[in-house]
């Protein structure tokens, strides 16, 4: 009997086992499975969409890369009608990513954790979300998207953008790093106008989550738009590093490092927004060569036609001097700039 009843558990439990698999089945698909390599030479375009495809079709999950550098673009299925509301696809790299940035030297970006490359001259983002046809409303795919760990590349003087998300419904980034394949300080002036980050566009289903961002080498940094919570960003060596985009709600963004662009924070449309802490760092003397004068500071806040409302407190720093009060204002005549400490 002793020897009968654990027997007969070990089977019981054995029965019991596929009954639970087919009632829960994975949400995890592995890029792997459906062709994606990692060898920095496949164009693993298609691969992604295979696995992406089967994500939506299991109503949602997470698509994982192991480390290696994967060339090739991410598209995210627009979700559209007759689906009733949005699903969560989640993109996870292997490992937080090695946010290589800095205001001197020469750092060379190492090839190393979950790399996504893309060096087209045209077309999409590295990571984009196309418009919804028959959406749910606004053009907007109805997706909340996830990205996790990971290294987003395209070209020095980038032609398309890193990871454009305008048509999700609902985003949350969290280490991940945007980069054009170079050390920040050795990038070249961005001519194109092409952006790091595009947050999701305004009437969103406001949730934007940003966490351990880093963006370098682009026209624009980080377009944010509304109901954006944001944290522990970096924009270092853009033309502009935040822009912020017309907006009916507010966006709160905790600390942000700014170094190294040409305009730190640019209004484009009537907006508000928090910044708790603005910290910067602009080139002093002997700091930048024929290659990257463009980084040399111009203003650290850029809204001619008084669009913002905001409250931002600030400490600015330059190269081979230290701390400094300056703080350039081009407009911004309803945008209250406090340096840290001050009494107002």
């Amino acid at each position: 009997m002793k020897t009968t009843l654990p027997l007969l558990g070990a089977i019981l439990l054995g029965l019991a086992a596929p009954l639970r698999a087919a009632e829960a089945p994975s949400a995890i698909f592995d890029a792997r499975a459906y062709g994606a390599v990692g060898d920095d030479a496949t164009d693993n375009t298609a691969a992604f969409s295979r696995c992406l495809a089967a994500v939506v079709a299991a109503g949602g999950g997470r698509m994982t890369l192991p480390t290696g550098v994967f060339r090739g673009r991410i598209m995210v299925p627009p979700i559209n009608r007759p689906a009733p509301s949005w699903v969560s696809i989640e993109i996870v790299g292997a490992t937080e990513p090695t946010p290589v940035f800095g205001t001197i030297g020469d750092f060379p970006l190492q090839n190393h954790g979950t790399i996504v490359k893309c060096l087209a001259e045209a077309g999409p983002g590295v990571i984009s979300v196309p418009r919804a046809p028959s959406s749910l409303y606004g053009g907007f795919s109805a997706v909340f998207v996830v990205l996790r760990n990971l290294d987003v590349r395209t070209d020095d003087n980038p032609r398309i953008d890193g990871v454009d998300l305008r048509f999700a419904m609902q985003a949350k980034l969290e280490n991940v790093f945007i980069n054009t394949g170079v050390y920040n300080v050795q990038a070249s002036r961005p001519s194109h106008g092409t952006k790091g980050l595009i947050t999701p566009a305004c009437n969103n289903a406001a949730l934007t989550i940003l966490r351990q961002v880093v963006v370098t080498g682009y026209h624009t940094g980080i377009v944010v738009n509304e109901h954006t919570d944001a944290d522990n960003l970096v924009v270092a060596s853009n033309a502009r590093g935040l822009e912020f985009a017309q907006a009916h709600h507010a966006s709160r963004l905790g600390r942000v490092g700014a170094y190294r662009n040409t305009c730190h924070v640019a209004v484009s449309g009537a907006c508000g927004f928090s910044i708790e802490q603005l910290n910067t760092e602009f080139p002093g003397r002997g700091q930048t060569d024929e290659r990257n004068a463009w980084q040399t500071l111009v203003c650290d806040v850029e809204d001619p036609r008084n669009l913002a409302n905001a409250d931002l407190n600030f400490w600015a720093v330059q190269g081979n001097v230290g701390a400094v009060p300056d703080f350039i204002m081009q407009g911004g005549a309803n945008i209250r700039a406090r340096h840290i400490g001050a009494a107002k």
